[in-house]
């Protein structure tokens, strides 16, 4: 029992370091991680009295945001021109 709790007070506060989100900062913002459910960003955030907090950078995990394994909106990647580009002459199928 005496080694068991030695081992939990030794391990503690290494498990707690590891579990620290990432800071973050203006060098990092636009960044997405996942904390909990919540795909968070790295924003600006502007201070205020009815909030109480300073303006700084935070991470964003709101209601909006969305859950952790889905794509983040952003612009489509890129697709070749002549995959897009229909041949001449072609036109719909009839009856459509």
């Amino acid at each position: 029992m005496p080694v068991m709790l030695l081992l939990l007070l030794l391990l503690g506060p290494g498990m707690a370091a590891a579990q620290a989100p990432p800071a973050c900062a203006a060098g990092r913002e636009g960044m997405v991680a996942c904390f909990g459910e919540k795909l968070c960003e790295c924003r600006w955030q502007p201070g205020g009295a009815l909030n109480g907090r300073p303006a700084g950078h935070r991470w964003d995990c709101g209601v909006l945001r969305p859950s952790c394994g889905v794509v983040p909106p952003g612009p489509p990647a890129a697709a070749s021109p002549e995959l897009l580009a229909l041949p001449p002459g072609w036109r719909p199928p009839a009856g459509r």
